[in-house]
């Protein structure tokens, strides 16, 4: 009886790390039971979830926390954190709307609107570089840079805006591209939409089939064996924060597109917002593990939380609870697959 059972044992022993395993290797195979599970209980909780105007409303709703998640990924992947990435799309989407308008009082002040927009992207990139010169020249945490940094871009906001708001009668036509419905029968999205399933697509590609992509991960997973194999590892750490930042310059164009206005004051949650889609995407807050799709997840699993939960009438503090219990959840399963024998 007792080798019986010694034997029983030993056999789910096996099968939990076979599991263990599985979701070391496809991290991302856990967000997706999850979204999958979420989506077939809230559709039970009312017949309206499933519609195709309301399942096209979510990825519109989630569409900006998506585009900054996939920057967001690639700093985490390398075993960073970015705290200023929902500062610097806003700094960077009022330069885009503030350079291109000029002096409201002056007819043709403004620059033309593809130089104030590229003027925009510039912005977002240096201010990623800037992070990633912090870190790699100064060796400081991520963690402690971005929190620094997240201030500075919010004041620079600020200063640069005058805190005026800049309405939708006073934006280039261009600006609000974005947010331009694409009708596919009863099911439409923005294009802004559209050009985050884009990003995904080309960051998904560099990631898999790019020495850089290798490098990325191989930094995250052990920064000194990385040093010693020969990679240039500042270098590395350089081009993600720059990317990550040009990433975020192309998100305050979506949500230009998304809210109609250029605002200093909008989305003040998106910094948190971005990371917590990346954790339950599955990416490892540790580095080295995670994929660029998980993110996407991660991000739609928060968007069909918050439209079930009020689809079925629970309050808004229930429902910001539901996300943080997401997070812990997805923590503790990330260390618990990191411990997997591979």
């Amino acid at each position: 009886m007792a080798k019986g059972t010694e034997i029983k044992f030993t056999e789910q022993i096996t099968k939990v790390q076979k599991v263990q395993a599985i979701l070391h290797k496809y991290p991302w195979l856990s967000s997706l039971v999850v979204l999958l599970v979420a989506i077939t209980t809230f559709s039970f909780f009312n017949e309206n979830f499933l519609t195709l105007s309301n399942l096209s409303l979510i990825l519109q709703q989630v569409a900006i926390i998506a585009a900054i998640a996939a920057g967001q990924t690639l700093i985490i992947l390398t075993a960073g954190i970015d705290l200023s990435c929902g500062a610097v799309a806003i700094f960077a989407s009022m330069v885009m709307a503030k350079v291109a308008l000029g002096d409201p009082y002056v007819e043709g002040d403004g620059l033309p609107i593809y130089l104030a927009f590229a003027i925009g992207l510039l912005v977002g990139t240096l201010a990623g570089l800037f992070n990633g010169w912090l870190v790699t020249k100064f060796k400081l945490p991520p963690f402690i840079v971005t929190l620094g940094t997240l201030n500075v871009f919010i004041a620079l906001t600020l200063l640069y805006a005058s805190g005026r708001t800049i309405p939708t009668n006073e934006l280039d036509p261009f600006l609000l591209k974005t947010g331009t419905e694409v009708k596919f029968g009863d099911f439409k999205i923005t294009t802004g939409v559209i050009l985050v399933i884009l990003i995904y697509i080309v960051l998904a590609y560099m990631l898999r089939n790019t020495a850089w992509g290798r490098h990325v991960y191989a930094v995250g997973d052990d920064i000194e064996a990385s040093r010693l194999a020969g990679i240039q590892v500042n270098r590395v750490l350089l081009s993600v924060y720059a990317l990550a930042g040009l990433i975020f310059a192309i998100s305050a164009w979506i949500i230009i597109g998304r809210v109609t206005v250029a605002s200093p004051n909008t989305g003040p949650e998106i910094n948190l917002e971005t990371i917590t889609a990346v954790v339950i995407g599955g990416t490892s807050l540790f580095g080295g593990r995670g994929t660029i799709f998980g993110s996407l997840i991660g991000a739609i699993i928060v968007g069909v939380f918050r439209n079930g939960l009020t689809l079925a009438g629970v309050d808004l503090y229930y429902q910001l609870l539901a996300v943080g219990v997401l997070v812990i959840v997805a923590v503790t399963i990330d260390q618990w697959i990191r411990k997997a024998r591979v």
